[in-house]
Formats: C-alpha cells, sequence, structure tokens
C-alpha cells in the first residue's frame, strides 16, 4: 500500500451511459452517471447517437465528479478509463478525453477492460459487503454478456463458460419487447415477476453442452407461446402480465443456476460473484443469496449502483493497475471487441 493516498479519476463510456468516478485508493469519494433517455423512443441503443451524448455529457459529468469528491484535478494520481468492449464511438469519446487529460496534468493513463471491471467491483470498500478471496467463480450478466469466470487473481481471469447466442440481458429486453412492453424492459420483467406466479407457465430449457449458454431458443420459444396465446385470446397478455414474466424470469434463473452449480462441481469452487447489469435483477439476487444455505455457497452480490454500467467499477480496477504501475501511453486504442 502506498504511504500517501491514491486518488483515481474513473471514466466509462462504453455504451449510453456517461459515467465519472473518482476513488481515493479503494473508497468510492464520487460516481457520477449521466443516462440518454433519448435512445427510449428507439427500443434500444442509437450507437451515433450515443457517442454525440458523450461529448456533450462529459465534461459536466467529470467536473461533477471532482467537486463530489471535493478534490481538485491537480490532486489526481491517474486517469481510468474504459478501453473496451463496447461501441467504437463512445468508447473513443472517453479514451480521447482521458488520453488529453493525463497528457495535461502529467499524470499516468490506465486502460481498463469493462467486464474485468464489473468482476472487480466487488473490491470496492464498501461498508456491509464482503470481497471474495482468490479463486472464485464470476457470473457476469449484462445485455451483451453472459459468462461464468474463474477468477484466480485480480488480472488472471478464464472464461470456463459463455453464451453461444444471445446475452440474457438480450432475453429479458426481447422477451419484454414480444409483450408489448418499452425499452429497456428488463427492469419491466423484473418489477411484473414479483407479483406473479413463476410456475403458471413452463418453458422449455435449451440443452447446451458443458458450461456454455443459449437463450435465442427460449426466445423463439416466448414467442410462439405468446402468438398462439393472443390468437385464442386477444387480451391474454394484459391479463396474464405478472403470471408471464415470472414464469419467463424464472426459467431464466434456472438455466444460470444449472451451469453455475456445474461449475462448482467441476471446479470445486464454492465462492460465488455476480456482475453486471442483469445483476441488479431481485429474482437473481434473491436465487443467489438463498444458495448459501441450499448448496453451502458463500456468494458475493454488489451494491445495487455497482451493477449496472457505473465509472467507480473502473476506478477500483484503476486502482490496482496503479499499484501494479500498469500504465499506457497516448498511442493505446479503443476496442469495440477485447481479448479477455
Amino acid at each position: 500500500m502506498p504511504q500517501k493516498p491514491v486518488f483515481i479519476l474513473a471514466i466509462e463510456s462504453s455504451c449510453d451511459d456517461t459515467a465519472a468516478a473518482v476513488l481515493k485508493d479503494d473508497k468510492v469519494l464520487s460516481n457520477v452517471v449521466a443516462n440518454q433517455l433519448i435512445h427510449n423512443e428507439f427500443g434500444g441503443v442509437v450507437p451515433e447517437l450515443a457517442s454525440r451524448a458523450h461529448q456533450q455529457n462529459i465534461v459536466p459529468v467529470i467536473n461533477a465528479a471532482l467537486k463530489k469528491a471535493n478534490i481538485t484535478k491537480e490532486e489526481l494520481s491517474a486517469i481510468a478509463f474504459t478501453q473496451g468492449p463496447g461501441l467504437m464511438g463512445s468508447l473513443l469519446v472517453g479514451s480521447s478525453f482521458a488520453k488529453s487529460l493525463s497528457l495535461a496534468l502529467n499524470i499516468p493513463l490506465i486502460a481498463v477492460n469493462h467486464m474485468h471491471a464489473h468482476i472487480l467491483a466487488h473490491y470496492i470498500d464498501e461498508e456491509g459487503f464482503d470481497k471474495p478471496t482468490f479463486p472464485f467463480l464470476a457470473l457476469t450478466i449484462s445485455g451483451g454478456h453472459t459468462q461464468i469466470v474463474k477468477v484466480n487473481h485480480f488480472f488472471d481471469m478464464e472464461i470456463i463458460g459463455e453464451t453461444t447466442d444471445d446475452a440474457v440481458g438480450e432475453a429479458f429486453d426481447k422477451s419484454a419487447k414480444i409483450l408489448g412492453l418499452p425499452y429497456p424492459g428488463g427492469p419491466l420483467v423484473d418489477k411484473y415477476a414479483q407479483l406473479g406466479n413463476p410456475k403458471a407457465f413452463a418453458f422449455t430449457k435449451p440443452k447446451v453442452p458443458g458450461l456454455d449458454f443459449s437463450f435465442s431458443g427460449l426466445k423463439t420459444a416466448i414467442l410462439y407461446f405468446i402468438q398462439k396465446k393472443v390468437a385464442e385470446n386477444p387480451d391474454f397478455i394484459s391479463e396474464n402480465i405478472n403470471d408471464i414474466c415470472a414464469s419467463i424470469q424464472h426459467t431464466i434463473i434456472e438455466i444460470l443456476m444449472d451451469k453455475l452449480k456445474l461449475a462448482v462441481k467441476e471446479t470445486g469452487i464454492k465462492q460465488i460473484a455476480i456482475g453486471g447489469g442483469v445483476s441488479a435483477n431481485s429474482g437473481i439476487r434473491t436465487t443467489l443469496k438463498e444458495a448459501e444455505k441450499r448448496y453451502g455457497w458463500k456468494t458475493f452480490v454488489p451494491k445495487f449502483e455497482y451493477t449496472t454500467d457505473n465509472a467507480a467499477m473502473i476506478g477500483i480496477v484503476g486502482y490496482q493497475k496503479f499499484l501494479a504501475e500498469t500504465f499506457e501511453d497516448a498511442t493505446v486504442v479503443s476496442k469495440a471487441r477485447i481479448q479477455f
């Protein structure tokens, strides 16, 4: 641990949220996120609109993060930014700003893998939240990713299972779209599911060997089921929305849990941590906590604000890389796809 505190300014701009955070060592002093509501009317993120909005938001968001942290930019030790994966236009806004500021202040520049950050968000020093010890299994679930990762150390990670098609977040959002729910639909499915019967309707779980996932077949099964029921009763969705959502959510959670149980059996690791936007889902959080009692696991569920895209998780990776002196120069490039 360094003698004097390390102040990291972190920037996250991988998709449609412009975020900045300031960390003092592993503690979060500020975590500011500007959402882009413009995408809602299009039913999904429009990349060109996202990058333009980042350009408008990045300066006020960083100013707000510094002000809330009550420090000046001259006190910063390093700048951390999301290198990828993500939308290239969005990533370039964050990386360009980070490079410019690190050059202007003559302080180190740190590139962060967005998916590493979702996993290592558990190492933010937050009262009431335990940190996993190595090794542990991480279930990273978001709109773009579904992975089981064996985490041996901060930067020693191995993907042991991943989706072969749709990510789990897509499965939630596309199911919501089939039901006529507005974008983003995942949180609405969760909301209605809490009021419904998870056993009301049965959906077949896809048969995928090993630790990999598949959600496209489930999405198709839900579409055909809804089309058939609506043909029989035009009011089927409105009359059964809670039960439909509960049944969809129950099936998705069962798919995730089946693979996690297999991963525990194969690796012998009983520490499970979740991360990514879909880990905000109440059903997944509850089921994982119940697994502690049922299977003897130790489970780690992050603070809600560190589940969806945010800059604090970029900052904690930045802090660990700062300690390891893993820095970049101005030639570092953003990557829409990035090796894990």
